[in-house]
């Protein structure tokens, strides 16, 4: 899609469609801080939207800034965390309040690649802030662009797996001169609450006439399978099951509250072993508290 015209199409369609249709969320407001801004991109990763607001306020209520997050222990960011899910995240997110504190005066930088080298913080997670934060224009690819550009640029109706070389050229030539954060807001909506994974409702999509894979006929997905996430029985249920026993106790837990926590040694076993690797348990002789 090189055609200047088309491409100012697509813009002014996708910016004007946000501006109409964009969800009140407390991390698009105009207040909201940096801080902020990271913070709902952590959360948000995996994890609906829905589930994210209680856990989000109540985060930004107790912690507004980086150094009142750096000011506790990392094991309360986990209990804080409640039931969100994927709980490293909680612990990276402690890290990066620490490192801001410690190398930016406890302000977010505003550089990408000073974003980038924050702990756990990848190339989405330092776009996305950098882009909604600062004002800068970046590819922010989440699964829900790269599903909207791979059918309307691509012909397709799902993204490879991986995110290409060639796939973040083809973001990046998008951009916008102008509106470049709305037109990144505007794609990821969009693709959350039209051109969705399961169920796309192509009549209410504002560039479906420029959509190939619309114009094509909605040819079915033929590339790699693509990964189911099931969780019920897996071992990350019975990490959360340990881990909610954790939140659960003002102190340390004995071995046998872990053993009620699941019943299948193997893999309890094992599901413990993985959070002391991952620091999210702390063990003192025959007991187990958070970090």
């Amino acid at each position: 899609m090189n055609d200047v015209s088309l491409l100012d199409d697509l813009h002014q369609r996708v910016i004007t469609w946000y501006a109409h249709h964009a969800r009140a969320l407390p991390w698009r407001e105009p207040t909201t801080t940096a801080w902020g801004v990271l913070v709902s991109e952590i959360m948000l990763q995996q994890t609906p939207v829905n589930r994210v607001l209680p856990i989000y306020e109540a985060w930004m209520s107790t912690w507004p800034t980086p150094a009142d997050l750096a000011a506790v222990a990392p094991g309360e960011a986990v209990r804080a965390w409640g039931r969100l899910g994927y709980p490293r995240r909680a612990l990276r997110l402690h890290a990066s309040a620490v490192a801001i504190c410690d190398q930016y005066d406890g302000e977010v930088p505003t550089d990408i690649d000073d974003l980038r080298a924050l702990p756990g913080i990848g190339d989405y997670t330092a776009a996305a802030v950098a882009t909604f934060a600062f004002g800068q224009a970046h590819a922010v690819l989440d699964t829900n662009v790269r599903r909207v550009l791979e059918r309307v640029v691509g012909g397709a109706e799902f993204p490879p797996p991986s995110l290409s070389k060639a796939e973040r050229r083809r973001a990046e030539d998008l951009i916008p001169d102008a509106e470049a954060p709305t037109w990144a807001i505007g794609l990821m909506e969009l693709g959350a609450l039209v051109c969705t994974a399961s169920t796309p409702r192509c009549a209410d999509c504002p560039i479906a006439h420029s959509c190939a894979w619309n114009q094509a006929g909605k040819p079915p997905y033929t590339g790699a399978p693509r990964k189911g996430q099931g969780y019920a029985g897996t071992d990350r249920q019975c990490r959360g099951r340990i881990l909610d026993v954790l939140r659960d106790s003002a102190t340390s837990v004995g071995a046998e509250d872990i053993v009620a926590a699941w019943s299948i040694t193997a893999q309890r076993e094992r599901a413990l072993s993985s959070l002391l690797d991952d620091g999210l348990v702390v063990q003192e002789n025959n007991r187990y508290r958070l970090p």
